[in-house]
């Protein structure tokens, strides 16, 4: 096995010539090394900054991205009930909870709940390429569609989920102490 080559922020550099599975791989544990990026060595007040009008803050994208993580492999991929603390959750009464209770927790509560919720998904990936690889559908039925999605979508609806709120990220911690990167 090849040793895996971080760069210069500890992030994993996706190999450019891997099968498809690995690519996949790869690019998601990149984009999720980012967001560790983006918020490592933050305090509340630093989770909690916002950028102009936008309400998002960093605390607020790591359990975001926990509950995604937790959702598409936990509760899709596997049809397993979502672990704690998402079951206890009045999704009626506040769509937004991940976003909105972030606030009330301390970092080392965020940082494990992301960490626990990437370490269920990379299990569930493990499982599902051990089935059947990329091809394999996700367990749990979608309620208005024909068919769902396969691990590869999933890999790759992740990998655009973290893309997206990293360029997030980029702004909120450059707002709060001028750190600046990609």
């Amino acid at each position: 096995m090849v040793a895996e080559e971080l760069d210069e922020r500890g992030r994993p550099v996706p190999h450019p010539a891997a099968d498809e599975a690995t690519t996949l791989l790869g690019f998601l544990d990149y984009q999720r090394a980012t967001l560790a990026w983006k918020c490592r060595g933050l305090d509340r007040a630093g989770l909690q900054a916002t950028v102009g009008t936008s309400t998002i803050t960093l605390g607020g994208l790591l359990k975001h991205m926990a509950l995604v993580e937790d959702d598409w492999f936990t509760r899709d991929l596997l049809d397993r009930p979502w672990p704690d603390p998402w079951p206890q959750v009045d999704w009626e009464d506040d769509p937004d909870w991940e976003w909105n209770s972030a606030a009330d927790d301390p970092p080392e509560r965020l940082w494990a709940l992301w960490e626990r919720a990437v370490e269920r998904s990379r299990a569930a990936v493990v499982g599902a390429m051990a089935e059947g690889g990329l091809d394999v559908l996700a367990k749990r039925p979608w309620p208005d569609e024909a068919q769902p999605p396969s691990l590869r979508w999933i890999l790759v609806h992740m990998i655009e989920e973290y893309a997206r709120h990293n360029g997030h990220a980029d702004l909120i911690r450059e707002s709060v102490d001028g750190l600046t990167g990609e």
